[in-house]
């Protein structure tokens, strides 16, 4: 579809808000308008790090000072351990639409997605909503890997694929995909992203459209975007840290804290915290704010790291982004 047919069709779409009932769905936006504004927050991570309640706090401040359709945090929150409660409460303080997906870490210390869930107040593990005209779908990245994968979950299942395939189907609105880990990375991204991919693209082919316009992501720690055959492949910066492993091993804070977060030499903090506010407009552009930090103590430069491949580098920012959908 050409570029400006395809403005045409967002335009068209986005000016009616549309609620449609889907497989799985069990929300939807209702606000009037021409345009969709979302903000973002990935790998807060606050079981690792001392002081993700006051990143956290941050993104939702912000976010009440702003006109949102809804926030969205992508995974890699906290574990659902009752003294977490007081964490939760901040997410949930937010008066809009709030909306989660499940990280690999979040069932961490023996705890099933169901737990997690039911602490969080999710309803499905996957699940699709409307706004504004614009289709929306979350993903869980997390179902058992069957063999050869090996290492924690990082699969996307025969049933979860047979609910999006029929959730396509059920929708003719741009969509937007939401998961965990990354369908673009190969390295630790989710083992069968060559079959979602697939999927995804058989549908824009059926469509005579990019309808699947964009899949975000975080889980990576990393602020990279790209586009395979038509479809944007983001990935969202973790709003905490950079992990770096045992050999980079760097102490940052006082022995109290050390003791307390046992792996926090292994990280490189984030001297701010990282999230982000999305536009979708109706001409047809998304939109994605910057945000800047700084690391905290030495970068990868100073720690003499080797240079990390393209689609994963290590910096404390979400840059800005402009792209035509």
């Amino acid at each position: 579809m050409k570029s400006q047919s395809r403005r045409k069709f967002l335009k068209d779409t986005l000016t009616v808000s549309t609620v449609l009932a889907f497989p799985g769905a069990f929300t939807s936006c209702t606000k009037k308008g021409e345009i969709v504004r979302l903000g973002m927050i990935a790998d807060v991570h606050y079981d690792l790090i001392p002081d993700g309640k006051e990143r956290l706090q941050a993104f939702i401040s912000e976010s009440h000072n702003r006109e949102l359709d809804f926030i969205i945090q992508m995974g890699d929150f906290c574990i659902p351990y009752p003294e977490n409660q007081p964490f939760l409460d901040v997410f949930n303080s937010y008066d809009g639409n709030k909306y989660h997906v499940l990280g690999n870490h979040d069932m961490d210390g023996g705890f099933t997605r169901e737990r997690t869930m039911e602490f969080w107040g999710m309803h499905s593990k996957f699940y699709s909503f409307d706004c504004n005209g614009v289709h929306f779908i979350v993903l869980d990245g997390n179902d058992p890997n069957p063999q050869p994968f090996e290492g924690y979950n990082r699969y996307i299942g025969p049933a979860q694929l047979e609910w999006l395939q029929e959730d396509l189907e059920g929708t003719t609105l741009p969509t937007f995909i939401f998961s965990h880990q990354t369908l673009e990375n190969e390295d630790g991204g989710v083992a069968n992203m060559a079959e979602v991919r697939a999927l995804l693209e058989q549908h824009n082919k059926a469509a005579g459209f990019t309808k699947i316009i964009a899949c975000v992501s975080g889980h990576h720690h990393t602020d990279y975007h790209t586009s395979i055959n038509g479809i944007y492949y983001i990935q969202i910066n973790s709003s905490s840290y950079r992990w770096v492993g045992g050999d980079y091993k760097v102490r940052r804070y006082s022995d109290e804290l050390h003791k307390k977060y046992k792996w926090l030499e292994h990280m490189i903090p984030y001297q701010d915290p990282l999230y982000t506010y999305v536009t979708i407009d109706s001409e047809g552009y998304l939109t994605i704010e910057s945000k800047m930090s700084s690391f905290m103590g030495p970068g990868p430069d100073e720690m003499g790291m080797p240079p990390r491949p393209e689609n994963d580098p290590i910096v404390p920012y979400i840059s800005g982004r402009n792209l035509e959908i």
